[in-house]
């Protein structure tokens, strides 16, 4: 009778009939599997700890409810951003409109109206806005006083024609 074959030990297991060689065998793979388990476990562990000491390096003085709270905050500024955003182009874009009427061109051109008579006290002076639209002032000084009258411009051009010094100050206005 063979002794490995009929073990009390193993027959009370239910495996008597196994070779212990076999069993010996597979003890010794499943104990180096758990050693690899065991090692990857530790492996785990120490990177679990890495991690959760980030964590705690990122939440110092605060928890994660008052980090939510600062991320909710971030969020409603960022609206409120949008929102000021979108009213300041609004309001550009008033302003754009509003300047298309104010004066942005002037011409000014001094001269002698009566011929060394006063040096160059008269002149004519043109203001147009960004479409050419506006006005000549023109004043003329003299011994006997100082007379002043304007002329419209609509697009560039009046219904009334100018004299050589008021179509130079429109000239001049117009970057011509």
């Amino acid at each position: 009778m063979n002794t490995y074959n009929n073990s009390n030990f193993l027959n009370k297991l239910g495996i008597g009939s196994f070779d212990l060689g076999y069993l010996l065998a597979v003890t010794a793979a499943l104990t180096v599997l758990v050693l690899v388990l065991l090692v990857l476990l530790i492996l785990q562990i120490r990177k679990t700890g890495n991690l959760k000491k980030r964590l705690d390096r990122f939440f110092i003085g605060s928890s994660g409810e008052s980090l939510e709270e600062e991320i909710a905050g971030l969020f409603e500024d960022n609206k409120f951003l949008k929102t000021s955003a979108e009213k300041n182009k609004k309001d550009i874009r008033v302003l754009y409109k509003n300047l298309e009427s104010a004066y942005q061109k002037m011409g000014l051109i001094k001269y002698d109206a009566f011929n060394q008579m006063g040096g160059q006290l008269s002149f004519s002076l043109a203001l147009l806005d960004e479409n050419n639209n506006g006005f000549i002032l023109n004043s003329v000084h003299s011994t006997e006083g100082c007379y002043s009258y304007t002329k419209e411009i609509r697009n560039g051009e009046s219904a009334v024609e100018l004299g050589r010094e008021e179509a130079e100050a429109l000239a001049a206005a117009m970057g011509e």
